[in-house]
């Protein structure tokens, strides 16, 4: 008895250590299959034993059969009002179905909405039957009336707290702030609005010197054709690169995911708000010369004014000084009455040491003037 106890229990262990090769056997011979979602390479074809990064585009793998499982293509939520700005919406209407992703506008109502340009435009739902959106897209424009409406507000912080991810387009950046969304994290709007962002929503970090800010889930971009950068970019990690990169090709757009123009960069920022500010209410104004980068800017107006060339200068000195903070390295000089020129040192957007030279010249025709301003970066 006791020697068939001891032959059934090494029979039992036996039979233990065969399950367990078995199952490592199975485990080995039927491996996961893991691929890379579809970006437009020749690695897409590739299957990989175990999860991880694709060697070759760097996306992360997924099981192939909750690849298989989605079917249907992401859905994109456009919000359109009257007042809306075109491209705002219809730049990464263009990129998005081009991407193959199923594109639809969305306002409050399905009422006729007429844009910022007066462009008719019929929503293709309202907000009561719209389909939920993988993707919102709130754009900008005329936003006044849309900071006003408890049912927009309430509408795009519902769609963003289900989306996979929202985005905004120019100022629609105000949208996304006034309903809570952009609180703690880093945005961006139109160059022109950033001040004013910044003014307003001091718990949100404004970014000046970025096409588009992602934060994982909510991406702002700057003015209007920022949004198709905006939107190829989201279509790369989403889809990858290469499959971004086709689209772009499509639509013959120079799309530069590594860098390349950013309105906030430019060194005429230094100069248009004080220039507008100084010469506001003493005549009529046109620009007549505006060129640079981000290192230098030349700005030239020209125009009619009851105001001598002394005067113009004065108001324009005082501007300087006061409001933009510039310093007077050399007072306006004691030459012809006709031009004036003085000589200036600051502190510009970017914190480096600038200089400045500001001239006022007569022009033929009395009470005709011309006035330019050429800033440099230092060092």
């Amino acid at each position: 008895m006791r020697t068939s106890f001891r032959v059934a229990g090494l029979l039992l262990a036996a039979a233990s250590l065969l399950a367990l090769a078995a199952a490592a056997h199975v485990a080995t011979a039927q491996p996961g299959r893991y691929v890379c979602p579809p970006c437009g390479l020749p690695c897409d074809a590739e299957v990989h034993d175990r999860p991880g990064t694709c060697p070759r585009c760097g996306m992360a793998l997924v099981e192939q059969a909750s690849l298989k499982a989605r079917t249907a293509p992401r859905k994109v939520g456009i919000l359109i009002f009257t007042g809306v700005q075109i491209i705002d919406y219809t730049g990464p209407y263009e990129i998005y179905q081009a991407a193959g992703f199923d594109v639809y506008t969305v306002a409050e109502t399905k009422e006729p909405i007429t844009t910022v340009a007066g462009m008719t435009v019929i929503p293709k739902y309202s907000f009561a039957e719209a389909p939920q959106p993988d993707i919102l897209v709130v754009p900008g424009g005329g936003v006044a009336g849309v900071l006003r409406s408890a049912a927009t507000l309430e509408w795009v912080k519902g769609a963003t707290a289900r989306a996979q991810h929202t985005m905004s387009v120019c100022n629609g950046a105000f949208i996304l702030a006034k309903a809570g969304l952009l609180e703690g994290l880093a945005a961006t709007t139109t160059n022109g609005n950033i001040p004013r962002l910044r003014a307003e929503y001091p718990r949100t970090k404004v970014v000046e010197d970025q096409r588009f800010v992602d934060t994982g889930k909510i991406i702002t971009t700057g003015g209007l054709t920022a949004g198709i950068d905006g939107a190829l970019h989201l279509v790369s990690r989403l889809l990858g690169k290469g499959t971004a990169q086709g689209v772009a090709l499509g639509e013959e757009y120079d799309w530069r995911p590594d860098g390349g123009f950013v309105r906030g960069t430019l060194a005429d920022n230094n100069i248009v708000p004080w220039i507008d500010a100084a010469l506001d209410g003493t005549g009529t104004w046109d620009v007549s010369r505006t060129e640079g980068g981000v290192d230098r800017w030349d700005l030239e107006g020209r125009g009619t004014s009851k105001l001598s060339a002394a005067e113009l200068m004065g108001r324009l000195e005082t501007t300087l000084s006061t409001k933009a903070r510039w310093t007077a390295t050399q007072a306006p000089g004691a030459g012809s009455p006709a031009e004036t020129t003085s000589r200036w040192r600051f502190t510009g957007r970017d914190g480096r040491p600038w200089t400045g030279t500001l001239t006022v010249r007569s022009q033929a025709k009395p009470g005709t003037y011309a006035v330019q301003v050429s800033i440099e970066r230092v060092g």
